[in-house]
């Protein structure tokens, strides 16, 4: 079928909207008619090939919208079905087996390659291949192909143009607080960069009964809405030291500490704010340098922990739903978050994405 889509061709240059032909659904695969889908740094970072992904290529990974069609082996979901998208994984290798699908194996292979998983091309222009795929999905467009493995249903009442983002920022920051770093009742947390990902995160801490939840940024209206959604401190980066400031607030320091940033300098600093026995995550894709000091000594003595995560470490399917009954009592506002654009105005939205004027765009088909 036809379809309209925007395609990165060049670095740091507007996504070309354009015509492609997209392959009828495969006995495995999922056709949705896209109703909204939001725009992540990772787009960006993508279309400035900040990783080795191929181009031309259309991006867009957190996609919502109504199935249209389904291959005959698809049981999930039927035609009508609401759903969210999100990344795909191979299902078979060890981590897919042991409930990890975040950490697959054939990670790159299944969300970056611009490829379905065994090597063929979803989309075609002028009969010749497409780059597309991107997360199983490449949801700048008005029509996807997904996975049963990638798509989540969800109830028909809710508001799909708000739930896109659960598809990957938002999993990952309140996945980060809930799943890998299990933030309880009494914790602290310091999350450092309150992005769509970061407000998220404390959105998941406050849901979760933490006591301290401190954001660090250099955007005064940022912290000024983190405080909205539950931080109980904020600390202008520009103005503070943010070490210094975390333990005047806390004591011996913080519990737990969230980088969004990738920065070698603020990881090193959410490293150094943490108390003893303290948990480092980080979620941040670098723009820079890709190695980080840490004091040896400091880690060992105090037992500290750094670690990775990636998608938060959801199981999407369970995690989707936790995320949208809070959404529904009103403790996880993500609403709040959204600012609202046509899809014809996609390269407004990048732009006001990268520039900080909004703090999560979604572009609605």
């Amino acid at each position: 079928m036809q379809i309209t889509a925007a395609i990165a061709r060049d670095i740091q240059a507007p996504l070309s909207v354009e015509t492609f032909e997209l392959e009828d659904p495969r006995d495995d695969e999922i056709l949705v008619k896209l109703v909204a889908t939001g725009i992540c740094h990772t787009d960006a970072a993508m279309r400035d090939r900040q990783f080795p992904v191929p181009h031309p290529l259309v991006l867009g990974h957190e996609g919502a919208g109504i199935v249209e069609r389904v291959g005959p082996n698809v049981r999930k979901v039927g035609p009508g079905d609401h759903v969210i998208m999100h990344y795909d994984s191979c299902g078979v290798c060890p981590s897919c087996v042991e409930h990890a699908p975040a950490y697959c194996h054939h990670f790159f292979k299944f969300n970056f390659s611009g490829l379905r998983g065994d090597g063929s091309a979803t989309l075609r222009a002028d009969r010749e291949p497409v780059f597309a795929n991107f997360f199983g999905q490449s949801s700048f467009a008005n029509y996807s192909l997904c996975r049963e493995r990638n798509v989540v249903k969800v109830a028909d009442d809710l508001p799909l143009d708000v739930l896109a983002p659960i598809g990957c920022g938002i999993q990952t920051g309140a996945g980060a607080v809930i799943n890998a770093l299990k933030v309880k009742v009494g914790d602290s947390l310091a999350v450092f960069g309150v992005g769509s990902v970061g407000l998220a995160a404390i959105m998941a801490a406050h849901a979760a009964g933490a006591t301290q939840i401190l954001a660090i940024d250099l955007n005064q209206a940022r912290l000024e809405m983190a405080r909205t959604l539950g931080a109980t401190g904020t600390i202008h980066a520009a103005e503070q030291d943010a070490v210094q400031a975390i333990k005047a607030l806390t004591g011996p320091g913080v519990g737990y500490a969230f980088d969004t940033t990738g920065n070698a300098r603020i990881l090193r600093q959410c490293v150094d704010a943490l108390a003893p026995r303290g948990v480092c995550g980080t979620v941040g894709v670098p723009a820079g340098a890709k190695e980080l000091t840490l004091d040896i000594v400091d880690m060992m003595t105090h037992g500290k922990t750094f670690r990775g995560i990636v998608q938060g470490e959801s199981n999407p399917d369970v995690f989707f739903q936790h995320l949208i009954q809070l959404y529904r009592q009103g403790r996880f506002p993500l609403d709040k978050l959204i600012a609202f654009y046509p899809f014809s105005d996609i390269n407004r939205a990048m732009n006001d994405s990268e520039t900080g004027k909004v703090v999560k765009a979604v572009l609605r088909f």
